[in-house]
C-alpha cells in the first residue's frame, strides 16, 4: 500500500450505505457508498465497485465477451438474478473488464474517497467450473493495483475463505465483512487484516441479539446492524445500530 494511502480508524463505528447516501450518525467514522455517490468529506469515504459481476440496470455496460455464458445464455447470481457474473477466464477477458472498471476505480480516487471494496471476489464458486479461483485472484491483484498507484487503500469484500491468498497475493489492506459474526467466520478475516475489518450484520440474520454480538470478543470492533435493504432513514425499514 502505497503512503498517499491510508486504512480506516481501527475500530471506528461504520455505516453501510450502498442504498443511497445519506447524512450519518454523529458516532460514525467510517462510511461506504456506491461508486456513484459522493464520499462523505468528513469521514473515512469507501467507494462500492461490484467488480465481478454487473450492477443492476448496467449489463449494457458490458461486452457481451465480458459476460460469462452457458448453454442458455448468460450467467447470473442466483441471489441477484438481475447481476450477471463477469468472465475472468482468460487474460483477454480480464483485459477487457479491467478496461471498464479501472475508470471506475480512479473516478472514486478523483471524487475524493479514501478506500474502494470490491465485490464478489467469489463468483467462481457459483460458475459450474468455469471460472477458477486464479482467475477471480489476477484480476483482484490488477484491481489493487489500479487502486493503489490511484492513492487508494484496497478492501477485501466477504470471501472469507480466500482472506489468506487475497491478503498475501493481491494485496488487499483490509477487509469488509457481511454477516461474520452471524456465521462465525469474523475469525478467518482477523487472522488476516488483524483489527483493520469492518462487519456489517443485518436485522432479519441475527442468530442472537446484537448485543451479545457487541460483547464477543471473536467479533470486529467496527460492527454495524442495517437493514438487509441498506435504505435511507426515510424509509420506514431503515435501521442503523451500533455498539455502544
Amino acid at each position: 500500500m502505497p503512503a498517499q494511502s491510508s486504512l480506516p480508524p481501527a475500530g471506528g463505528t461504520p455505516d453501510y450505505q450502498l442504498g443511497g447516501a445519506y447524512e450519518p450518525e454523529a458516532i460514525v467514522d467510517i462510511v461506504a457508498r456506491d461508486r456513484r455517490a459522493d464520499p462523505d468529506p468528513a469521514r473515512y469515504s469507501i467507494c462500492y465497485v461490484n467488480g465481478f459481476q454487473t450492477q443492476p440496470g448496467e449489463e449494457q455496460l458490458w461486452p457481451g465477451e465480458t459476460l460469462l455464458h452457458d448453454a442458455a445464455g448468460p450467467v447470473t447470481d442466483p441471489d441477484w438474478p438481475d447481476e450477471v457474473i463477469l468472465d475472468t477466464s482468460s487474460a483477454d477477458s480480464r483485459e477487457r473488464i479491467l478496461a471498464i472498471v479501472t475508470p471506475w476505480i480512479s473516478g472514486c480516487a478523483d471524487d475524493g474517497f479514501d478506500a474502494v471494496e470490491f465485490d464478489n471476489l467469489d463468483t467462481y464458486t457459483r460458475s459450474a467450473g468455469a471460472i477458477t479461483r486464479e482467475d477471480n485472484l489476477a484480476l483482484a491483484t490488477a484491481y489493487v493495483d489500479v487502486a493503489h498507484r490511484s492513492g487508494l487503500a484496497a478492501a477485501q469484500k466477504n470471501s472469507a475463505e480466500d482472506a489468506a491468498i487475497l491478503e498475501a497475493e493481491a494485496g488487499f489492506d483490509f477487509a469488509i465483512a457481511e454477516e461474520c459474526a452471524a456465521y462465525s467466520e469474523c475469525g478467518r478475516y482477523t487472522e488476516v487484516y488483524g483489527e483493520h475489518v469492518i462487519d456489517i450484520e443485518y436485522d432479519d440474520a441475527l442468530p442472537r441479539p446484537f448485543s451479545e454480538m457487541c460483547s464477543d470478543p471473536e467479533t470486529p470492533a467496527s460492527l454495524v446492524l442495517r437493514d438487509r435493504r441498506l435504505v435511507r432513514p426515510s424509509d420506514s425499514s431503515y435501521l442503523f445500530a451500533a455498539c455502544p
